[in-house]
């Protein structure tokens, strides 16, 4: 329906669209807008629409469309801008709508958005018939789509059931097969089964054979040792006839060996004449007077080492540094820890080392200090002083079995000496042959 107002029957301002504006129509005019709006000045521009004025044509259409359909329909003012950029741009379509007759080869949809803008007399009717064209049009369409698309799936389904059909039949074919496959199958597991009742009767007839064959190899190894003891019994009946053979040889001897003595003690007779002719003083000393031992009356370091001394009795130190190739082990930390823990590390071993020295050179004994290494951050670096050996324990390795190594090395009678209080190293080193003395007792003889 159209409503004409007091412009008179041309003024097509005065008509009004009944209807919302077709969705084919709307895209036109929001393009025809997009297109003239950047012709215009942003002062020419409404308000609600300045945003938007250094967008592209493409972008004003996708974000700016429904403000500039709502600015053209509401601003008379920027309608008509937009219809002069319209005419500039399609002069034939818009003069030909100014004079009526709207070109019959143009597109209704194109003709109906210029008439929407420009508003000639007439233009609510060229805007309907363009929307009833592209529902028309878009009917067809749609028809022809629906058409094409049943076509589609009427081909689709025949060709799914000529697949099905041929997937029946591959599966068919391969059930047959399947089915054949597990016949087969079913006569190698029943012949498998036979074998294996074979096997495991001829596993049974094996262990049979071989119990038969243990039991006869027990009593071949009895009948094997009972007579290795008779044979054993004959070779001892054989030695002691042997040994009663070379008794009576010994007892009866011959005329030769008779001989032979005769001329031994003649050579024997001219030796002594020989030796009171040069006259050779008498042998004064005796083979048995070179082998070094303890003779009655005398004492040695050990028995002064066992004179009824105090275990923490520094004089039990001395005498056993004085026994011959002594060796003394001192634990080291144990005893720095029991004599100056206060002290830094660096300091207790150099005051340790020190004294070690000088004691070393007292009693001119082999000194080794072991260290415990698991303390240690960085490798110790300093110059042992002179006759003391300086060890430290590797990683893994304490300090403790390392003095166990030490004791182990040397060889059984070397008089080893183990300074420590730790009780499972003066047990374990008391196995192994050493002498264990406390760390106090090493403390008081270096004070």
């Amino acid at each position: 329906m159209v409503e004409t107002t007091g412009g008179g029957p041309q003024d097509g301002a005065a008509e009004v669209l009944d209807r919302p504006l077709p969705d084919g129509v709307r895209r036109k005019v929001v393009q025809i807008v997009a297109d003239g709006f950047g012709g215009l000045t942003v002062v020419e521009l409404p308000a609600q629409l300045r945003q938007y004025a250094r967008f592209t044509p493409s972008r004003r259409a996708k974000f700016a469309g429904n403000a500039m359909a709502a600015a053209l329909e509401t601003d008379p003012l920027f309608r008509q801008r937009i219809g002069e950029k319209l005419r500039e741009a399609e002069p034939e379509l818009t003069g030909a709508l100014d004079s009526g007759s709207p070109p019959p080869a143009a597109d209704p949809l194109d003709v109906a958005a210029a008439a929407y803008v420009l508003r000639p007399p007439g233009w609510v009717k060229l805007v309907t018939a363009a929307g009833e064209e592209a529902q028309r049009a878009d009917a067809e369409r749609a028809d022809e789509e629906t058409r094409a698309e049943l076509e589609r799936l009427r081909a689709e389904l025949d060709r799914a059931r000529e697949h099905t059909r041929a997937e029946t039949e591959r599966l068919r074919a391969e059930l047959d097969a399947a089915k054949k496959e597990t016949d087969s199958l079913h006569r190698k597991l029943r012949s498998a089964l036979a074998d294996v009742k074979r096997g495991e009767a001829a596993l049974r007839k094996l262990r049979g054979e071989m119990d038969a064959v243990r039991a006869e190899g027990q009593a071949q190894v009895s009948a094997a040792e009972s007579e290795t003891r008779r044979l054993k019994a004959r070779l001892g009946e054989t030695e002691a006839a042997l040994e009663a053979a070379r008794r009576a040889a010994r007892e009866g001897r011959s005329v030769e060996d008779m001989r032979v003595r005769l001329l031994l003690d003649t050579v024997l007779d001219a030796a002594q004449g020989l030796r009171r002719e040069l006259a050779l003083p008498p042998v004064s000393v005796r083979p048995a007077e070179t082998v070094d031992a303890v003779e009655p009356g005398r004492m040695t370091p050990k028995d002064i080492a066992a004179r009824a001394l105090s275990e923490d009795d520094p004089a039990v130190l001395d005498q056993l540094l004085a026994l011959p190739q002594a060796h003394l082990v001192v634990d080291g930390y144990n005893v720095t820890k029991t004599g100056y823990p206060q002290m830094p590390l660096e300091k207790q071993r150099l005051r340790l080392l020190g004294q070690l020295a000088q004691l070393a050179a007292q009693t001119g004994a082999e000194v080794t200090c072991v260290f415990d290494g698991a303390e240690l951050a960085a490798p110790v670096l300093l110059a042992p002083p002179r006759g003391v050996r300086v060890l430290f324990s590797k990683p893994g390795v304490t300090a403790d079995e390392l003095i166990r190594q030490l004791v182990r090395a040397e060889p059984p009678g070397r008089p080893v000496i183990v300074a420590s209080t730790d009780r499972e190293v003066a047990d374990g080193v008391a196995r192994a042959g050493a002498r264990p003395v406390a760390s106090a007792v090493l403390l008081k003889r270096l004070s």
